[in-house]
């Protein structure tokens, strides 16, 4: 396992590290003793950085983290978000009253005292230009809450106008071969001010996997079927925005430029991993050995320069027209 500074936390963190949002649900059906055999693979394989959310699953997620923590002596650190519970989800509804409330919640479903990491969830970008909401963010801080805080973004000017407040030490923001516009402005200016990125969604969905064709299937209760369009949250969240008859199109283009020995995943992991601004990916697993076939990435060598180009390539013939400027 490789380990990346994050931000000015001084944490090194797995730089393939953990996304429980699929043990939480919306991902299909889940089990809570499968999940449990993903996290111990995980911290068996080098992982210490787990990024969770109090409505995956109601809490659920963070409650397994929390068995983890019972269950484990290693150390490894949890981050988590707040905000989403919001209904209606306004910029109002950021207010220190709500705020606290939810890392409240947080911190009983993981029985911590303090929260490592908390990030605002994906807020409307009129948060972003609220100085009192990062303000009570310092004072969950200074009162123990939290020991860090950071933000979670649909796009890049949410990312740019956040890292503004000086308490910020995390963006986690999707970046995978279907997004790559944070790469040409976003990372230069997390560099100059030490904050490190979180790529989510690394495998867009699953389509990066290689796995999924015209025939794929998903459960009722999978975004990959009801958030296609948008219909429950951000369109990007689902297959990267990308039409997933186009996404399949680019995957096919791909296969050709997998290493040999390398699965699909995990060039596109290893993809993530070249930009040295990227603390770490946070890919999903469900299964021990889906978490095993993602941290291997970790340790790959570089891809070529050869390789580098013809997915760029790809990126420019099929993902960009449609995604590049809307996120």
């Amino acid at each position: 396992m490789q380990y990346r500074p994050l931000g000015r936390t001084g944490w090194n963190v797995s730089t393939v590290s953990f996304g429980a949002w699929a043990i939480g649900g919306t991902w299909g059906e889940v089990d809570d003793a499968e999940s449990m055999g993903a996290l111990h693979r995980a911290l068996d394989l080098g992982v210490n950085f787990f990024d969770s959310a109090d409505v995956y699953g109601d809490g659920r997620s963070e409650r397994l983290l929390a068995r983890l923590r019972r269950e484990r002596s290693e150390p490894f650190y949890v981050a988590t978000k707040a905000g989403r519970r919001l209904d209606p989800h306004v910029a109002a509804g950021y207010n220190r009253s709500n705020l606290t409330a939810f890392v409240e919640r947080s911190l009983v479903n993981l029985k911590t005292e303090a929260i490592d990491l908390l990030q605002l969830h994906c807020p409307p970008t009129e948060v972003f230009y609220m100085p009192e909401v990062f303000g009570v963010l310092d004072d969950l801080v200074t009162a123990g809450k939290l020991r860090h805080y950071g933000v979670s973004v649909e796009k890049v000017e949410e990312a740019l106008k956040a890292i503004e407040f000086p308490g910020v030490q995390s963006v986690q923001i999707i970046y995978n071969l279907f997004r790559q516009r944070p790469a040409e402005l976003l990372f230069e200016q997390t560099q100059k001010r030490g904050v490190g990125i979180l790529a989510r969604l690394p495998l867009s969905s699953g389509l990066l996997s290689g796995k999924m064709s015209a025939k794929s299937t998903f459960a009722p209760d999978d975004h990959r079927l009801f958030n296609r369009e948008g219909a429950a949250f951000d369109r990007g969240e689902t297959f990267s925005g990308l039409d997933f008859d186009v996404g399949l199109q680019a995957v096919e283009a791909m296969r050709a430029l997998v290493p040999a020995g390398q699965s699909m995943a995990q060039m596109a992991l290893r993809w993530i991993q070249m930009n040295p601004a990227v603390t770490c990916s946070i890919p999903g697993g469900k299964r021990a050995d889906q978490v095993a076939d993602n941290v291997a990435a970790a340790d790959l060598p570089p891809l070529t320069d050869a390789t580098m180009h013809a997915l760029a390539d790809i990126y420019a013939q099929y993902a960009k027209p449609l995604v590049h400027q809307r996120w």
